[in-house]
């Protein structure tokens, strides 16, 4: 037999399936791509997965998409927000939002890291969370400059008696008769000023208010440590000499995460201690003062005025009487506000995402035991 007959039912076998139907032989082009969708698939995952809870077409996101840029192919990153979101987060291993309820967290089961862009987590730091051991950072910095401003527009239009002239603006009142100098429009120089908490919105603060001429007295946590150092106080103390200062304050500024050591931490009878004709502000959260016993000292005239951007109840009720007091300025929660939020929120993540990448501890990482 001659090679072509030994080899003719072979290449018939081959050509042919059973029946004797024929088929066409395999592209070879087809395994080529195969690997090539293999080697794609393995790096993709690879890469670490970053979602960020933004629309892709919104505002706030270009910052982000400007800052990680640079990390190339070393992250696979998506963006997605509301319905979308939930079919984003299977594959997520790092997320960037305000924070995740419990079916979000159960969705994504390959997290690693909670990235919030707000300062206080409270929220975000669930059970279902901690449980499994995620890591969760805040933006704790991010809004050091705006908040500070908003904190000194609320002292500067107290001092200069800005809430009574307006009243008299709307009333088309030329109101220029005070009984007294000293009962008009004043000014900072010579006052003291307590900032209660002072991290990076506290020490921000004290760098804006320092040219007043005001003394900054400084009540902090743990008075061994600083963010900055280079920030100057009068004075700085811990917690456990709250009592003692307070009394001294022409100006208390609030600026504490809230826990469960500072909720309530100004109540009435803190309240009494403060100095007759004091101002006091809050920027923390509305929990860290008894809304209530606020509202007498208040009405009773024991304190001269409050400025508030946070409440124990939001959005505040409209039968609250906090409204209704003269001697109260109230915004709605918007001390956080500024265009550069994301900017600085983004340049904190890439910093942070470096650190990920490199399995190194991550800056502003929550603490349990300390509650932020």
């Amino acid at each position: 037999m001659n090679a072509r007959s030994r080899n003719a039912p072979a290449r018939r076998s081959r050509c042919r399936r059973p029946g004797g139907a024929r088929h066409q032989p395999r592209s070879p082009i087809l395994p080529v791509l195969a690997r090539g969708f293999r080697i794609f698939y393995r790096a993709a995952m690879s890469a670490a997965q970053v979602v960020i809870a933004l629309r892709p077409d919104s505002a706030d996101a270009a910052p982000f998409r400007t800052a990680l840029a640079r990390f190339g192919d070393r992250i696979a990153l998506a963006f997605a927000a509301g319905p979308e979101l939930a079919g984003a987060l299977p594959d997520a291993e790092v997320v960037v939002a305000q924070g995740l309820s419990d079916d979000e967290l159960a969705r994504a089961e390959r997290l690693r890291w909670l990235s919030s862009w707000a300062a206080g987590v409270e929220h975000a730091a669930r059970p279902s969370l901690l449980s499994r051991g995620i890591v969760l950072t805040n933006a704790s910095g991010v809004h050091g400059p705006n908040i500070a401003e908003h904190l000194l527009a609320m002292i500067l239009m107290f001092t200069r008696a800005m809430p009574r002239l307006h009243r008299a603006q709307l009333a088309r009142r030329w109101e220029r008769r005070f009984a007294s100098r000293a009962e008009g429009p004043g000014e900072l120089t010579g006052k003291t000023l307590l900032i209660v908490g002072l991290g990076r919105i506290g020490e921000a603060l004290a760098v804006r208010a320092r040219p007043f001429g005001v003394r900054i007295v400084a009540v902090k946590h743990d008075p061994a440590t600083r963010h900055d150092a280079g920030v100057a106080v009068d004075e700085l103390v811990g917690m456990d000499a709250l009592d003692e200062v307070l009394g001294r304050a022409d100006h208390v500024c609030l600026t504490v995460p809230l826990t469960r050591e500072t909720h309530h931490l100004i109540d009435a009878r803190r309240l009494a201690l403060m100095r007759a004709g004091a101002y006091l502000y809050n920027i923390s959260r509305g929990a860290v003062i008894d809304q209530a016993a606020l509202v007498d000292a208040l009405r009773a005239g024991r304190l001269a005025g409050a400025g508030l951007d946070v409440f124990e109840e939001e959005p505040l009720p409209e039968h609250s009487p906090l409204w209704e007091l003269d001697n109260a300025i109230l915004t709605p929660h918007v001390a956080g506000f500024t265009p550069h939020y994301f900017e600085r929120t983004a340049a904190l993540f890439t910093d942070n995402l470096d650190r990920f990448l490199a399995g190194q501890p991550l800056r502003n990482a929550y603490d349990p035991a300390r509650g932020y």
